[in-house]
This record gives structure tokens, C-alpha cells and sequence, in this order.
């Protein structure tokens, strides 16, 4: 399914001395940071009629955005708009007008420009055929220099200069480099080994711009295992498990780490687990039968001989090594041998989280820039002329293709904020791909593969 592709490997379009960039009639923009969000803002800016340099500090681009290709690239979700808003919980209203200017099936549609068709599996969630971000990023490259946009790798973002320049680092030291317009989309400081390391925020907050401390979100609970189930059972999967904290819930597959758990039910609760856990231990609930009512599992748990020990019954009853294993740590006094007792212990097991895994291991990042120190195009309103786009901005976004989502959302309207801010003609349909302008046939259906 899907095409097949050579091995991906980056080549910048030309080489270019960053610092000594030629004056031109048009416009001169800088986006900061070579990720998706960056890179859309970009090609915004380009099709509006900038001159647009991107500046990455890694020797490649988007490296966070190819390592999450290595799971199967969950790019967007397909369920109804107004529910999809919903995800970005606090910061919905403020996410909103983004989503709804570039929703899902826009994203699926620049996929398909690509090349790249997507589907919808059966969580809703969409994948590209080839489930890999390398082909989308070849392509997207590739357009992005036929547009004129370059990228100037190994170059580091320092803040700004008296007079407004950028202040840069590239190989051959510190420079300055005045520009017309900048977007920053330099991402949180989630997996910094891959370029996002949060180093903005200082620059930011002595410009007085208000940033919300970074922190872990989409990330592992920290479990104070005991040493025998950490030896026994660490790297062992958890199957269709729902599970509670609070009022909130999610279902789905975990896995035992040394530190304590991981799994996308996890990631989705993470936020909560981190906000309870920052004032003290809080206890996690799992559900390891959710399908099956208290009622009908005590029945199935009744019928038991009397000496039977409890891991050779529950082994019998469907239970695995690893779920009685569970069942001990949430009570370690000992299993009940009552069968009501015991089938609670399996709708309810407490375990007890001490905190969540921290940002050098985290999916993503909460905090960030404030949304009440940006406009509606996303500029600084301290730094005229400065926008910020992506995982910079203040949103917690839940795994299920909701941050990649917003990354192209707030950097195109970050992209198109810069034109408009500069006045180029083109400002209205940036980021527009041919198929999406007036009077153009529609691109084709990128759905074929749905499920």
C-alpha cells in the first residue's frame, strides 16, 4: 500500500553564507526552527512573495517530526471538528480559530499534494500509506526549493540585538541579521537531543514576553516498583486496560518500564497525573477487565477450589504473568481470596504514581508562550513583527495526531500573520497550495485507504 521510497537523506537546496544574505526588493522573513510548524510558516511566507530563510540549529531538519514516523506517523485524527477542538482542553478557545482556518482534512490534502495518500484506521486516527514521515518530508523539501525557501542549518538562535536584529550562531561564529518579519517556531523541550530544547524561553522572557514554565506532557508515570517486578516483568505489555485518576478515564494497551508505565491511556491522563503528583504521591486506577461487569467476573471468580494458589487460578481464569504481577503491587498484603474482593481489586487496582517521566523523555510539552501575549495572527504584541508558532505557544495537545495538528495550523496562520504584517499582496491565500486556490480542481481523494 502506498509508494515505495529511496532511504531518506537531506540535502539543503543550495548552500548559502546565512550571514551574508543579499538585500533583495522583496521582503526578507526568518522563521527559526526547521520543524513542521517552521517549515509550514515558511512555505506560507514564500507563497505570499517573502524572501524566506529558515534557520535550524540541528544538521538536519525536522528530526523530531521523522522520529515520529518511526511509530507509524499519526499525523491527524479524524473525528468531528468540534470534538477534535475539544482535545486541546484549556486552550481550545484559544486553538480554535487555527484548527478550524487549517482543519484535518486540509493537513490529509497537503499530504496527498505530496504524494502521500492517507488513511483512517480504526481508533480514527490518520496515518500516511506509508506510514513513515521520511517520503512527506522529501516532498515537502523539495517544494519548499522550488518556492525559493532555503535552510540554513547549524544555526542557533541567541534572541535580539538593541536594533531588533536576529542574534545568530552559525559555524563561523555570532552575527546578526536584521529581518522584515521573523516567526519562531524553535517547538517545547520535549526529546531536546532532537532540536527542541527550550533554550527560547530566556530571550523571550528578558524581552518581558510571559512564558509558561515547560513541563512533561504525553509522558510515562513514574511507578516505585518493587525490585521483583521490575526485574520479572519491565518491557512487558498491559492489553486493554482502562484507567482512572479522578474524574477521567482512557482506554487502551500500556507497557511496564523500569520507571513505571507507559502507553497511550497513560499519555492521555499524564497531564492530570502531573499536575496531582507536584503536591504528593496520587493513586492511578486500572480496570484489567474492562468489558467484563464486577458482577459476571465475581461469578467467574467464584467457582474455585479451595488449596488452588491465587497465580495457578488466575493463570486459568486468562490472567498473565504480568497482571497478576500488577495485582500483587497494587496489595501487597496479599490477594483476597473472596471472589467480590478479588474481581474489585481487578476492576479497581490502586497503584500509587510518585510523578510523571520528565521532558527529555516526554511525547510533548505544556507551557509556554501565553496566548494572551500574541494576537490573532499569532505576533508578539512586545515584538512587533515577531511571531511564534507551534509547541512554543501554551496548549497541551493529547497524542492522537492533535499536536501535529496544531503545529500546521498555528504555523501557517503565523505564516500568514508575517504577510499580512508586511503587506505583501499574496497575504490572504499564504500557505495555499494550487489545488486550494479559486477556480483550481480539487486535489484527489486521500481517503482511498480508509478503514
Amino acid at each position: 500500500m502506498g509508494q515505495s521510497h529511496p532511504p531518506f537523506a537531506f540535502s539543503p537546496a543550495r548552500r548559502v553564507e546565512a550571514a551574508h544574505i543579499e538585500d533583495a526588493v522583496a521582503p526578507f522573513c526568518a522563521v527559526i526552527g526547521a520543524g513542521p510548524a517552521g517549515l509550514f510558516a515558511a512555505e506560507a511566507l514564500a507563497r505570499a512573495g517573502a524572501r524566506v530563510v529558515v534557520y535550524e540549529h540541528k544538521p538536519s531538519p525536522a528530526r523530531k517530526f521523522l522520529m515520529a514516523g518511526r511509530g507509524g506517523l499519526n499525523i491527524t485524527h479524524s473525528e468531528n471538528l468540534e470534538r477534535f477542538i475539544s482535545r486541546y482542553g484549556a486552550a481550545a478557545k484559544r486553538v480554535a480559530p487555527f484548527i478550524r482556518a487549517f482543519p484535518p482534512q486540509a493537513l490529509r490534502d497537503f499530504c496527498a499534494e505530496l504524494g502521500e495518500a492517507t488513511f483512517v484506521g480504526t481508533s480514527g486516527r490518520v496515518f500516511p500509506a506509508s506510514f513513515k514521515a521520511s517520503p512527506l518530508l522529501r516532498g515537502w523539501l523539495s517544494r519548499l526549493a522550488s518556492l525559493g525557501v532555503t535552510i540554513a542549518v547549524r544555526h542557533s538562535f541567541l534572541g535580539f540585538a538593541e536594533d531588533g536584529a536576529l542574534r545568530l550562531k552559525g559555524p563561523e561564529g555570532e552575527f546578526n541579521r536584521p529581518a522584515s518579519a521573523v516567526v519562531l517556531a524553535l517547538g517545547g523541550a520535549s526529546w531536546p537531543k532532537l532540536g527542541s530544547e527550550g533554550g527560547w524561553t530566556g530571550p523571550l522572557g528578558a524581552a518581558g514576553v510571559a512564558v509558561i514554565p515547560l513541563s512533561a506532557a504525553n509522558s510515562g508515570a513514574l511507578v516505585a516498583w518493587s525490585s521483583i517486578f521490575r526485574a520479572d516483568y519491565e518491557g512487558q505489555p498491559i492489553k486493554t486496560v482502562l484507567l482512572r485518576h479522578g474524574d477521567a478515564s482512557a482506554r487502551g494497551d500500556m507497557v511496564v518500564t523500569r520507571a513505571g508505565l507507559e502507553g497511550g491511556p497513560i499519555y492521555a491522563l499524564s497531564s492530570r497525573l502531573r499536575e496531582a503528583a507536584a503536591e504528593g504521591a496520587t493513586t492511578l486506577f486500572v480496570d484489567m477487565r474492562p468489558d467484563t461487569s464486577l458482577a459476571c467476573l465475581t461469578r467467574k471468580l467464584s467457582r474455585r477450589a479451595p488449596k488452588q494458589s491465587h497465580a495457578t487460578f488466575l493463570r486459568r481464569a486468562g490472567f498473565s504473568k504480568v497482571e497478576i504481577g500488577l495485582l500483587r503491587e497494587a496489595r501487597p498484603e496479599g490477594l483476597p481470596r473472596d471472589a467480590e474482593a478479588l474481581a474489585t481489586l481487578i476492576k479497581n487496582a490502586p497503584l500509587r504514581v510518585v510523578g510523571v517521566a520528565g521532558l527529555e523523555r516526554a511525547i510533548s510539552t505544556a507551557g509556554g508562550v501565553s496566548f494572551d501575549e500574541v494576537d490573532a495572527d499569532l505576533m508578539l504584541r512586545k515584538l512587533p513583527g515577531v511571531f511564534v508558532a507551534g509547541e512554543m505557544l501554551d496548549f497541551d495537545a493529547p497524542t492522537g495526531g492533535y499536536l501535529l495538528q496544531a503545529a500546521f495550523a498555528t504555523g501557517l496562520a503565523a505564516g500568514r500573520g508575517a504577510a499580512r504584517y508586511l503587506g505583501l499582496p499574496g497575504a490572504d491565500q499564504a500557505g495555499l497550495s494550487p489545488s486550494h486556490l479559486p477556480n483550481s480542481r480539487a486535489p484527489e481523494a486521500s481517503n482511498k485507504y480508509s478503514v
